[in-house]
């Protein structure tokens, strides 16, 4: 998914500093384009809170009708620095990328791609689906790893169930016992889909070193003493090894969804804009400059990667014929991109 309508306000701002307790992240609703411009709610990034671990970015659709929004419709487009991590409650949506992966996700399962260097995908809701309903994460990859060659992984982990009334699901990182295989490429981090029946108070052992996030899909939760309201995220300072929830009322399936999301802080500051994270103002005019030149929208910019030092070169490319067309780069903003995190 393309983060297409973000404010540029929104993302050149440093985390505040946060009290013990949780901090409630209200969503705002973003129009992602398109014919029927398919509505998001984003918690990150925001004025409020730029990072949770080195989770950057987040957004929650749905459950949408496909015959009223249109479904996911994001043609090629690219990405450097990051990971996106798609997760789907209902529907299914293909994904097609540069390095040559193409691959469905449904829900339970998870697709990663690591874009490192630069690679560009399109991501379609299939032809089948009639109710779409997900989430897509982003995290920013460090510095270590950040210029890697790209790559993707599919997972379909098997539920786990620490007590009556709870699954859980763990699609990155580790949580009651169950381990992702999934590679990340970037200091440790978690990612997990939460299931509770209406009543169930659930004490999970997390990382103490971590932050953590618990965005609500459905129903009415209860965060370490903090009532979240649906939709809204929670961020947990480091510092608890336990993270109590209790579930109030289930959503339309009787049961309350939530997505906890958590890691180390990143610890270095990053420059992010439309689909890149870099880590200078110069590095994202370069890369900007890069895709524009090479999908014909621009002449290439014969000055060497600030990343690299190479001279022009087909960063996101190739790519195979007969797919929509890609997405040109939005201009960039009068001001100069700041470091954040």
């Amino acid at each position: 998914m393309t983060n297409l309508e973000i404010d540029p306000q929104e993302i050149l701002c440093t985390s505040p500093e946060t009290a013990p307790g949780a901090q409630v992240l209200e969503p705002r609703d973003v129009p992602l384009g398109g014919p029927r411009a398919m509505t998001v709610r984003r918690t990150l990034p925001q004025r409020r809170r730029s990072l949770i671990g080195s989770w950057c970015f987040a957004d929650h659709y749905g459950p949408d009708p496909v015959s009223a929004s249109g479904g996911m419709r994001v043609a090629r487009h690219p990405h450097t620095g990051l990971a996106t991590v798609s997760l789907l409650f209902t529907g299914g949506i293909d994904h097609l990328d540069s390095a040559g992966n193409a691959a469905r996700v449904s829900p339970g399962e998870v697709n990663l791609m690591i874009a490192g260097r630069g690679i560009s995908h399109q991501e379609f809701s299939t032809p089948d689906t009639t109710t779409l309903h997900g989430v897509q994460l982003w995290y920013a990859l460090p510095d270590a790893t950040r210029h890697r060659p790209p790559s993707f992984a599919h997972h379909a982990p098997a539920p786990v169930h620490p007590q009556h009334g709870a699954e859980l699901r763990v699609y990155l990182g580790s949580l009651a016992g169950a381990v992702s295989p999934v590679q990340t490429h970037t200091p440790p981090l978690l990612a997990a889909e939460i299931l509770l029946r209406p009543g169930t108070r659930l004490d999970l052992e997390v990382e103490a070193a971590f932050e953590h996030g618990v965005l609500l899909d459905a129903g009415d939760l209860d965060v370490d003493g903090t009532a979240l309201p649906g939709d809204h995220l929670a961020y947990l300072p480091p510092g608890r090894s336990t993270l109590r929830l209790a579930a109030g009322d289930g959503g339309p399936d009787g049961l309350v969804r939530a997505l906890l999301i958590g890691g180390v802080p990143l610890g270095e500051q990053i420059v992010m804009w439309w689909n890149f994270v870099g880590r200078t103002h110069e590095e994202v005019v370069a890369y900007r400059s890069a895709w524009q030149a090479e999908i014909g929208a621009e002449p290439p910019d014969p000055a060497p990667s600030p990343d690299t030092g190479d001279g022009p070169a087909e960063r996101f490319g190739p790519y195979p014929a007969g797919h929509p067309a890609p997405l040109p780069a939005p201009a960039l903003p009068t001001v100069r991109l700041r470091p954040r995190g």
